[in-house]
């Protein structure tokens, strides 16, 4: 059977913060919210016009899902978007499931506006660039030099 996706709706919250729960602690995250946090964060998120989180499944299964935020920007006569998250049940990966949430979601974020998809990653995740497959780039265009992500907690 072949996964397919779908929106997840406020329903779905307690799914979603159970999945991004999962995903933080396989990475070792000892600071992660707990699940039910999570959850309560999604239940207002999923509700957002501008926040999109796409479940992948397989029959009665969930099997990874997609979250992503779109926001203006002045560079484009569109929306910038960044995918937050992308996971998939560590068993069930290499099966093109990520590939699907990718996909899918950048067809569902250029139908509501989007002219370029931002995704940060950790330098020492090796799978991760993968996205270069799908046409992402960490040099630009004309450039000789990465692109880096600085973040700061407030």
């Amino acid at each position: 059977m072949a996964a397919t996706t779908r929106p997840a709706g406020p329903a779905d919250a307690h799914l979603v913060g159970w999945l991004l729960h999962d995903f933080n602690v396989e990475f070792d995250d000892e600071t992660t919210p707990s699940a039910a946090d999570f959850a309560g964060r999604f239940e207002h998120l999923l509700t957002r016009d501008d926040v999109l989180v796409l479940l992948a499944e397989e029959g009665a299964a969930t099997t990874g899902f997609a979250y992503l935020t779109l926001r203006p920007t002045p560079y484009y006569d569109g929306l910038l978007g960044q995918l937050e998250e992308l996971y998939v049940v560590p068993e069930l990966r290499d099966q093109g499931i990520g590939t699907i949430l990718l996909t899918t979601a950048v067809e569902r974020i250029v139908a509501k506006g989007a002219t370029e998809l931002h995704i940060n990653v950790d330098e020492v995740d090796v799978d991760t660039r993968r996205f270069e497959r799908h046409g992402f780039v960490n040099v630009h265009p004309g450039a000789d030099y990465r692109m880096l992500c600085y973040l700061r907690e407030l």
